[in-house]
Order: structure tokens, then sequence, then C-alpha cells
């Protein structure tokens, strides 16, 4: 009995849709380089310090060259999602849409000599939304990720800076995410921020936040419920 039981369990259990699992609320966001305290330090004059953050964005984002890109996933319409419904007929795998590292534009890496920024002082960092499954993130509408400096004095030692896309922006067409096994060549949009003149050797407490209509960002009990802070030192001699 035990076993016919076990046997008419398993035949419920898809191998691509988990049948139970911990959904998330609000989507996270994290920051890359990936560090172990969320703080981006670089001692401009000492390679070391700032190359193994260069060495991590290399790998992080060798899935985002446009060669493979445009070898694996698909041309989407802006603006839209791109939605795959099964309609009875398992559709596997599902197609996800380019992010083209190019799309990143002074911090894709390609071809720069200042290495994201970081051997002159003015470093990409690198904002990403956790993966939610069948989440339709924005709720229809544009949305977009602004940074801050938390405390007045670090809003004044932040300085300026850039974002690729223009404005921060996340298109709709990225979402929703089938999981894992579904979306098999999925890469998550991306949003990077080029610091161009952060006050050196000070700590710079930065938040950054994803402004969508279904996504909150005040939950003080979840820190990186649609935010991420994390601290920037720039140190020059």
């Amino acid at each position: 009995m035990f076993t016919l039981t076990m046997w008419v369990m398993l035949q419920t259990v898809s191998d691509h849709t988990p049948k139970y699992q911990d959904r998330l609320t609000t989507p996270g966001l994290m920051i890359r380089p990936k560090t172990e305290n969320l703080d981006v330090i670089v001692n401009v004059s000492d390679t070391e310090s700032w190359d193994q953050h260069v060495q991590k964005l290399n790998k992080f984002l060798e899935p985002y060259n446009d060669s493979i890109q445009a070898q694996k996933n698909d041309v989407c319409r802006p603006g839209r999602y791109y939605e795959q419904p099964d309609n009875g007929v398992l559709n596997y795998p599902k197609r996800a849409c380019q992010f083209n590292r190019t799309q990143l534009g002074d911090c894709s890496g390609i071809g720069d000599p200042t290495h994201y920024g970081y051997s002159t002082g003015q470093p990409c960092v690198f904002i990403k939304m956790n993966r939610v499954i069948n989440f339709y993130a924005g709720a229809n509408q544009s949305m977009n990720v602004t940074c801050v400096g938390k405390r007045d004095e670090d809003a004044e030692n932040l300085g300026h800076f850039v974002m690729f896309p223009a404005n921060g922006s996340i298109d709709l067409m990225y979402f929703p995410y089938y999981g894992k096994k579904f979306h098999v060549n999925y890469t998550q949009p991306l949003v990077a921020v080029k610091f161009l003149n952060v006050t050196p050797n000070v700590e710079v407490n930065v938040e950054c936040r994803i402004n969508a209509a279904n996504i909150a960002t005040d939950d003080e009990r979840d820190k990186f419920a649609g935010r991420v802070a994390f601290k920037l030192r720039i140190n020059k001699t």
C-alpha cells in the first residue's frame, strides 16, 4: 500500500514546476560585484583591491554577451509581458528575451581600458532583481531603479552618477519568469550605475530601489524587499 501511495503521489509532481514553493511576496534587489558585506571598496592605486571585482563582473556578464544572446534568446517587443502559456500542452522550454551586454553602455566592460571604471575611481555597480516565478513585475506599468545617498551627508558625498539602461529602466518583456527548468536560457534584466565623482576616502551609504506599481519598498521587516543598501568607498592617495 505504501508503494502504491508513493507512486500515485509522484505522478502529480512536475519536473518543471515545484508543487510547493516558498513564494516571495516582494522580490529583493542585490548588487554585483557580489561582496560579503555589501560593500564596494576600491583603492584606485592598488590594482589587487579592485581586480577581484573586475574578474567577478567579467564572469557575471559573460552570458549577456550579444553573440550568446542572439544565439539563445529572442528579440522581443518592448513594453509588454512575454507570456508563454501551456494551453493544455506542455510548452517547454520557454523562450527568453534578449538582454544584450551592450545595453549597459559605459558599464558593459566591452573594450573598456578602465575596467568598469574601477581603475579610475568611477566604478560601475550592477543592480539585479531576484527571480520570482510567475510574477508580473510592474503590474503592466513602466518601472525603473533609482539610487540615493541614505543620509544627507551620503547624498552630498555620492556625487553624480549615470544609469544604464537610461533612467534605470526595466522592461516588462523580461517577465514573467517561469522557473529554472522551464526558462533554461533566462538572463534577468540588469541596471548598471556608474558613479562619476564620489568623494574620495569617505564611506558612502547608498540605497537603490525598484519603482514598480506592485513592489513595496517600505517594509522595515525586510531590508531587501524591493531595495538594496550598500557601502561605497573610493580610496585615493
